[in-house]
């Protein structure tokens, strides 16, 4: 993932940060506020994404209506600042579930043209190309911003995460499911023991750690 990540434009490199580096969902990241951001307990409150409803932009709660708060790690806090000072946020306001619905405003992390981003012009005309530009191919199934939630997974495994701890960082709605879906990348003991460094970014004092491309793309998770 590090070639997709340089391959990016500037002002899109932090939706990989965020879905690699936390596990957002695709909406989550588009949907993420300034005003989500926790500084002081290093986390990210969860609370909306951008959805389309007939061919209208809207927020919605997230996926189960189940907003959750995520651990924030020191990288990618460091990302966002980043971004943040280089693409000023913007205050966008869509209908909140439904198009007629009532009105909200926020502060949007990520936007494209002033207003929130749409997902499939963001696939197509950002994503996609990313991906020519870094000579791979694009594999539909595995590929898609999705498969960087398993990405997050599996660094979290690897760090001794547990299940149900992993599950409310996803916001699956049963943390049985997490490890349904999950059980095959659980480190043994072995395992552990010559743990590689972790996907997520890294924080200042040691820059961007190695992304890999995700090889599984289990979807609906």
């Amino acid at each position: 993932m590090r070639a997709v990540q340089l391959a990016l434009p500037a002002e899109y490199k932090i939706a990989l940060v965020l879905a690699a580096g936390a596990g957002l969902r695709q909406g989550e990241v588009f949907g993420l506020a300034v005003e989500d951001i926790n500084r002081e307990a290093l986390a990210l409150n969860v609370v909306r994404q951008v959805r389309i409803v007939g061919n209208q932009l809207v927020y919605a709660p997230p996926k189960s209506k189940k907003a959750r708060t995520v651990p924030l790690g020191d990288g990618v806090l460091d990302a966002l600042d980043d971004h943040m000072a280089a693409f000023p946020p913007v205050d966008v306001t869509l209908p909140w579930e439904r198009p007629g619905g009532e009105p909200v405003t926020a502060r949007l992390v990520l936007s494209m043209d002033g207003t929130a981003c749409r997902r499939q012009v963001f696939n197509m005309g950002v994503w996609r190309p990313a991906f020519a530009a870094a000579g791979l191919e694009y594999r539909p199934q595995e590929d898609g911003m999705h498969g960087l939630r398993h990405l997050y997974a599996s660094s979290q495994l690897e760090n001794g995460v547990s299940i149900k701890a992993l599950s409310l960082n996803l916001g699956h709605h049963d943390p049985g499911f997490t490890l349904r879906t999950y059980t095959h990348l659980m480190p043994t003991s072995h395992d552990r023991s010559r743990a590689g460094p972790p996907t997520a970014p890294s924080s200042r004092r040691g820059g961007l750690t190695a992304w890999r491309r995700p090889d599984h793309g289990k979807q609906g998770c």
